[in-house]
């Protein structure tokens, strides 16, 4: 039986499709569902593909790694920081600082959903950009359906760099392209939609276009200042911290352009009586500094250990080691950035951040360990998709399952690269697992159209942001958040076609791109 036969392309999918199968179908849990995926491959790589068990044992064994340093430690310092500011009343205030800036309803959508959620995927991610926005919308006098909707919708485009760039850092890895061009590439198919997305969520809020008078400016100015900013910090720095400083850029743009040009119609919901006695915050000063620490510090440690030759020692062994894990065709060391990984540097600002905030060592110990407990199902997510993507990478798989969607789609690939980065969100609920299970897929199907790998890999990434708003994961996050459990269908309907129509046009502009560029 020839490779590239039919039944082998069957058998190389099998995983991906069990995968599909059991979150749909079956409605099993995501660990449950990726956790059989992770034994179907084991058994279809050693008994089809005759992988040697050495192989699949270093294989697994770098999915872990992988999945370890810097995934996991990413998702959960990162979930620590924002756990130790709930903890400790900080992000109450950082609520009510936000919250208190416009009485229009338009302005307050953007400000909270747009500008905090970006910030708050960009530092904190595991749903919290959806959850909290979503839950001060409600409570601020948002229909729960309409504060759902237009927080799914608003998290996407900062979901292609994530928490600290751990998205494209991870695609970069497990692709072996460029961080560099990959970053740049992401960053520049996504500025068409972070251009709209503002005036989107607009109209989603308001139901009419109509109603955009007087938000024209502040729409196109915080999407310009989000892609100009992120896109900025993206050559300059790299994909660190490309969208915390698009979406902050953001957020400035919108709270500076309400307080120079205050809207003079100022739009409410229908029948809503505009409330004379709302106003600014009171959290000002020091105590809004100290509610912001943890973040502010997680900006000054990436500038520093970056910027700062005298930290240059931390970017070298023993803070810094390689260590080779598959020795198999096509084998590499990996790279562990111990003392500079945004895992480490969140972890960090969790705690000094905590410190001044007046938390003692002994409670954020406490919230360390509580974060863990709750991270511990996703955790069997993510070591088991990853290690999945390694063994369908290293025994084949990959490759067969490219040769034929490069055959079925032709010159029309790129159209469709974007839809399969959804995809990858859709079943997993992570831009980054996404690029772990289909960034190999991308790459070999664009080495074998003979079209630039840079660009189309990125395309996985950029799509994938798409995948976010109808992913049963933030979905369901969404829904607990505004009140709405068991109503998860109803969102998913007012979602799934601004995701279709989101992933179709970015399929234009990387085809079209893809044609006239390379």
């Amino acid at each position: 039986m020839k490779p590239n036969s039919v039944w082998y392309v069957i058998l190389s999918v099998t995983p991906i499709l069990c995968l599909v199968f059991s979150l749909m179908y079956l409605k099993l849990s995501a660990w449950k569902a990726t956790l059989t995926a992770l034994i179907l491959s084991v058994f279809i790589a050693l008994t089809a593909f005759h992988m040697p068990v050495a192989y699949l044992l270093q294989a697994s064994a770098e999915g872990f790694m992988l999945a370890l340093f810097p995934i996991l430690w990413v998702i959960i310092s990162a979930l620590f920081v924002y756990n130790t500011t709930v903890e400790n009343g900080s992000m109450l205030k950082i609520k009510n600082m936000l919250s208190g800036i416009s009485p229009d309803r338009r302005i307050q959508a953007l400000i909270l959903a747009f500008g905090f959620g970006g910030f708050l995927e960009a530092v904190a991610g595991f749903g919290t950009a959806v959850a909290i926005p979503a839950s001060i919308l409600v409570a601020m006098g948002f229909e729960p359906l309409l504060a759902a909707v237009v927080c799914l919708v608003a998290n996407t485009v900062p979901v292609a760099f994530g928490v600290l760039g751990i998205p494209i850092m991870t695609l970069s890895q497990v692709t072996s392209l460029s961080l560099e061009n990959l970053s740049f590439y992401t960053s520049l198919q996504l500025i068409p939609l972070i251009l709209l997305l503002p005036s989107l969520i607009v109209l989603l809020v308001t139901g009419s276009l109509k109603n955009m008078r007087g938000m024209i400016g502040v729409s196109l100015s915080a999407g310009a200042a989000f892609a100009i900013f992120q896109t900025w910090i993206t050559l300059l720095i790299g994909p660190e911290l490309a969208a915390v400083c698009g979406s902050l850029a953001a957020l400035a743009v919108i709270i500076i352009w309400t307080k120079l040009f205050p809207v003079k119609h100022v739009w409410l919901f229908p029948n809503e009586v505009k409330n004379d006695e709302y106003g600014a915050s009171t959290v000002k000063g020091l105590r809004a500094a100290k509610a912001w620490a943890p973040y502010i510090l997680i900006l000054l440690l990436v500038i520093v250990t970056n910027f700062i030759p005298l930290f240059d020692f931390l970017h070298h062994f023993p803070f810094e080691v390689k260590k080779q894990f598959y020795f198999g065709p096509g084998g590499k060391p990996m790279n562990f950035q111990l003392a500079t990984g945004a895992g480490t540097l969140l972890f960090l600002s969790g705690i000094i951040g905590g410190l001044i905030q007046g938390d003692s060592l002994r409670k954020l110990f406490s919230v360390f360990l509580r974060t863990v407990k709750q991270t511990n199902k996703t955790i069997i997510t993510v070591f088991s998709i990853v290690i999945v993507a390694k063994i369908m990478g290293y025994s084949g798989m990959v490759s067969i399952v490219a040769a034929s969607v490069a055959a079925l789609s032709g010159k029309f690939y790129p159209l469709i690269a974007p839809f399969i980065g959804a995809l990858g969100t859709f079943i997993t609920g992570s831009d980054t697992s996404s690029n772990v299970l289909f960034g190999g897929l991308q790459k070999q199907t664009a080495l074998q159209l003979n079209m630039n790998p840079d660009w189309i890999v990125s395309s996985n990434a950029s799509g994938a942001t798409a995948g976010k708003m109808v992913s049963p994961q933030s979905i369901s996050i969404a829904s607990a958040s505004v009140g709405l459990d068991g109503k998860e269908g109803k969102i998913l309907s007012r979602t799934m076609k601004y995701c279709f129509f989101y992933t179709l046009f970015l399929g234009l502009i990387i085809f079209l791109v893809q044609q006239i560029m390379f």
